[in-house]
C-alpha cells in the first residue's frame, strides 16, 4: 500500500512585512519550515504505517531547490523516500497549475498511490485549494479537515473524522482517495539524531518540467488563471488598555475615568 504525502515549504515568520512598491511579501533574511499542516499529514500517514507495515510512505513537494529542507523534514519524521519538482518553468504557479504539475507527476511516477494527504492549507496563502483541485483532476474522492483516519473494508476503503461547523462527522470512501488534514489530537514529533541521519540516506529524487514531458503551457505562470496583483497588511488596531482588577475601588474609579475622558458619561 503507498501513500503520497503533498507538503510545502513556508516562511517561519509571524510578522509579515510587505515590499510596499511591489506588494510582494518580503522574503530575505527569512527561515522556512515545512507547512505545520502539512506536518499533521506526515503524522497521519505514520499513524496508519503503526497499524499496518506494508505502507509505503512517499513525500512530494513543488518549489524552488531550497525546499528540499521541507522534504528532509519528512524524510526524518519516517517518511520512506521524497520526491522534489523543481524547474524555474514552474515558477508563478497559481493554485491551479501547482495542483495540475502535482497530478501530472504522481500520474508519470507515482500512479499506483492508494491515499494522497494533504495539509488543510498552507500558513503562508491559506488559500486550501490545492487539495480539492488535485483530488478533481486525478478524478478520486476527497474530504477535507480531517482529524482522525482509519482503513477498514480490508484496507479498500478509509473512515475519516472531519470538523464541520457544529461539530464532527464520520465520511467513508472507497480508495483512492485525498483527505486533508487539521490539528485534531495529533501532535508534531520531534526526530530523534538517528532519524536525522538515516534520512540522508534516503532517496530525495528531483523532477524537472522535462521529465514529465507536458506541454509549457499548462504550468507556471502560463498555466495559471489568477494571478496576485498586491498583497497588503490588515490595518494595525489601537491596542486596547487593561485595568488591573484586584483592588475593586481603585479599578472602578480607573474605568470611569476612561469612560469620561472619552465622552462615554
Amino acid at each position: 500500500m503507498k501513500i503520497l504525502i503533498c507538503v510545502k515549504q513556508v516562511p517561519e515568520i509571524t510578522d509579515v512585512k510587505i515590499n510596499p512598491e511591489t506588494g510582494t511579501l518580503i522574503r530575505e533574511g527569512v527561515d522556512s519550515i515545512l507547512n505545520p499542516f502539512c506536518e499533521y499529514a506526515v503524522e497521519c500517514g505514520l499513524d496508519l504505517r503503526r497499524h499496518y507495515s506494508d505502507i509505503e510512505i512517499v513525500a512530494i513537494s513543488m518549489g524552488p531547490p531550497q525546499a528540499r529542507a521541507a522534504l528532509m523534514r519528512c524524510l526524518e519524521m519516517g517518511a520512506d523516500r521524497a520526491i522534489l519538482l523543481a524547474d524555474r518553468k514552474f515558477a508563478g504557479s497559481d493554485t491551479w497549475a501547482t495542483a495540475f504539475t502535482l497530478a501530472e507527476a504522481i500520474r508519470a511516477m507515482e500512479d499506483d498511490f492508494d491515499i494522497i494527504l494533504v495539509g488543510k492549507q498552507a500558513i503562508d496563502g491559506d488559500t486550501a485549494q490545492v487539495g480539492p483541485e488535485l483530488a478533481e483532476i486525478l478524478g478520486i474522492p476527497q474530504i477535507m479537515y480531517a482529524v482522525g483516519v482509519e482503513l477498514t473494508g480490508n484496507k479498500k476503503k478509509i473512515r475519516v473524522k472531519r470538523e464541520i461547523e457544529t461539530g464532527n462527522e464520520i465520511v467513508e470512501v472507497k480508495l483512492p482517495g485525498l483527505v486533508s488534514l487539521s490539528k485534531g489530537p495529533m501532535i508534531r514529533s520531534v526526530s530523534s539524531f538517528k532519524e536525522i541521519l538515516d534520512a540522508r540516506k534516503k532517496e530525495l529524487r528531483v523532477i524537472t518540467a522535462s521529465d514529465l514531458n507536458i506541454d509549457e503551457n499548462v504550468f507556471g505562470l502560463k498555466g495559471s488563471f489568477t494571478q496576485v496583483v498586491k498583497i497588503f497588511p490588515p490595518r494595525v488596531k489601537k491596542k486596547g488598555e487593561v485595568i488591573d482588577g484586584s483592588e475593586a475601588g481603585g479599578a472602578a474609579e480607573k474605568l470611569v475615568g476612561f469612560l469620561r475622558e472619552r465622552n462615554f458619561i
